[in-house]
């Protein structure tokens, strides 16, 4: 039998949890090329922005925040990605030996998770040398187009619920991996609870679960199955009863449980008529305080559909972990400035791609939202460059630190970016909510001194 000492451990432990290779192959040609030039070692600026919303949507939200600073600082390459790379020919012997010593030592400043987002926001700004930038852009951009697209369906939807409450029922519908980010954004943005276990575990969101029909027909019948759910679980638990007859289900699942059942779920069929009717019969049978649960591939449309029925908490799988039809932000990460010369002290430089389709606008940014005086916002106001706003202007600023010479920021809790969330989405005209399609609910307004420049729809206007 082979021992393996703690600090070996230790070390295999920290190899199996490094995110370095969740990237791309040509970050790592970069590296290369760029070590060779000498431009590896510029101080940079890279931004995250989308340039756009998904078809039809008002707003983004901003999410996986969290899961990324983490994600940044198991960004190291252990003995065995090495090895991969050399044995691949990944990369040559020189780069290997730079990447053998990485770790982020930059400076990354963004939006709050919870905060919502327009057209060009400058959600996330990494500043380092070239080369400990570049290496992240596919990490950065595939935790937060994940989580913000799950966050921005999630929010629409409970917004759709006017304060019903919803479950995230989806891990059955999406990589297992992603089914935890995807409970996690969308408690962010307003869920109350999930089923899934993992996001129980490792981020603390409430955990529900009941049973399903596979339960019900593993029992002679389906009254042995509720009597035998309402004594391990109690009155308060939720009976589904669309396996068979729902009449017939509610009946006996009253019978047994008695006026005080917890809750009963529908699956299937016409859920807004069998809403009522289910609501009707148990009235009638003196349940009055039983709740109803409906399920089966509901999105922010079918929630609308049903805010007249007598629905008291909706469950949501395959469309949320899907985005609801939009599975990404469409964010980027993009080079907006680099130094000047390779010396420490070299002034930074704008630069930007002008692709006429695919344009970024160069120089950091300063980022706030415009208040009228009811305390609606007005717009989203890039200022470029590190000139302060006008301080006598009503704003609210967007942009805070995260990391600092690598390290994290202090952190928001989970409940603090729900809270941060709901304010932000409280702050936007009413249109924000309305499910009808249209363009972003505020406009994006570039500043540069006492210049004003508006996003234009087909291009920059000038």
């Amino acid at each position: 039998m082979v021992t393996i000492s703690p600090d070996r451990q230790a070390a295999q432990a920290a190899a199996a949890a490094s995110t370095a290779l969740l990237t791309d192959h040509y970050e790592l040609t970069m590296l290369q090329a760029s070590l060779r030039s000498g431009a590896a070692h510029r101080r940079s600026v890279f931004e995250v922005f989308a340039r756009k919303l998904p078809d039809g949507r008002r707003y983004g939200v901003v999410a996986g925040t969290g899961r990324l600073l983490d994600a940044i600082a198991a960004f190291s390459f252990g003995d065995e990605q090495l090895a991969f790379l050399e044995r691949t020919g990944v990369v040559d012997r020189a780069t290997i030996d730079w990447l053998a010593q990485y770790r982020f030592r930059g400076a990354v400043r963004g939006y709050a998770e919870g905060e919502t987002y327009f057209p060009h926001s400058p959600i996330l700004e990494v500043e380092a040398t070239f080369a400990e930038g570049v290496l992240l852009e596919t990490l950065i951009l595939s935790v937060l187009n994940h989580d913000s697209a799950i966050a921005s369906a999630a929010s629409r939807m409970t917004s759709a619920a006017a304060g019903r409450p919803c479950i995230e029922m989806g891990s059955r519908r999406t990589h297992e991996q992603a089914a935890v980010a995807s409970a996690r954004a969308a408690y962010l943005a307003g869920f109350a609870s999930t089923s899934n276990l993992e996001a129980g575990y490792r981020y603390g969101v409430p955990t529900v679960g009941t049973s399903a029909h596979a339960f019900t027909l593993v029992h002679d019948t389906e009254r042995d199955a509720f009597q035998a759910q309402l004594a391990a679980l109690g009155k308060g638990t939720t009976l589904l009863v669309d396996t068979f007859d729902v009449a017939e289900a509610v009946r006996v699942a009253v019978e047994v449980a008695g006026a005080d059942l917890g809750a009963v779920r529908l699956d299937s069929g016409d859920l807004l008529w069998m809403a009522h009717r289910v609501r009707r019969q148990l009235d009638q049978l003196g349940a009055r305080d039983t709740k109803i649960v409906v399920t089966s591939d509901l999105d922010e449309y079918a929630i609308a559909a049903l805010a007249s029925a007598p629905v008291d908490a909706y469950g949501v799988g395959t469309q949320l972990v899907t985005g609801s039809g939009a599975p990404t932000a469409a964010m980027v990460y993009k080079l907006v400035a680099r130094a000047a010369s390779p010396g420490p002290d070299a002034p930074l430089v704008p630069v930007e791609k002008r692709s006429p389709d695919k344009p970024s606008r160069g120089g950091r940014k300063q980022a706030c939202r415009r208040i009228d005086a009811d305390g609606v916002a007005t717009a989203e106001m890039i200022r470029i460059g590190a000139q302060p706003a006008d301080p006598d202007s009503r704003r609210r600023d967007l942009i805070a630190p995260l990391m600092t010479n690598g390290e994290p920021v202090r952190r928001a809790t989970l409940e603090e970016g729900r809270e941060l969330h709901r304010r932000s989405l409280a702050e936007l005209p009413i249109s924000a909510t309305q499910l009808s399609r249209g363009d972003a609910v505020i406009p994006t307004v570039y500043e540069y001194g006492d210049e004003l420049e508006h996003e234009a729809r087909d291009g920059w206007a000038r």
